[in-house]
């Protein structure tokens, strides 16, 4: 389990391995996640946008970014948590993710909330050197 907090907003982070829908033969590889959001502060939020950066094995870098979470923009009020699952794609066996969530307060400030790196690794993965 992977864990940030930005001010008083805690994001923890479960990735996994989807062995069912990944195909090595054909150079993918599916990870699914799980995200506990929880509002430790004394304020209601609302998460507005997401923002993914995401790096495989190689290096190569996808940007993702748009509003909310899987079609929702959750708001949390003190004391409150927001669960949800995702997932990703890649090329390779193995990869980084890490990112940010805007979140606005009811008076319209709005900062970013780290979403902590966490590492996308196929079990049973074998490096080889060169």
């Amino acid at each position: 389990m992977y864990r940030a907090l930005t001010r008083d907003i805690e994001v923890l982070v479960e990735p996994y391995y989807l062995e069912e829908q990944s195909d090595p033969d054909d150079s993918r590889y599916v990870w699914g996640y799980r995200i506990v959001i929880s509002n430790r502060s004394g304020k209601p939020v609302r998460l507005t946008h997401r923002y993914w950066h995401i790096t495989d094995q190689n290096g190569q870098v996808d940007e993702v970014s748009g509003p909310g979470v899987v079609g929702e923009q959750p708001r949390l009020n003190p004391g409150d948590t927001y669960e949800y699952s995702s997932g990703c794609p890649l090329d390779t066996p193995s990869g980084m993710m890490y990112g940010t969530y805007r979140m606005e307060t009811d008076d319209g400030e709005a900062f970013d909330v780290e979403i902590p790196a966490f590492s996308l690794d196929s079990p049973g993965m074998v490096r080889t050197l060169n």
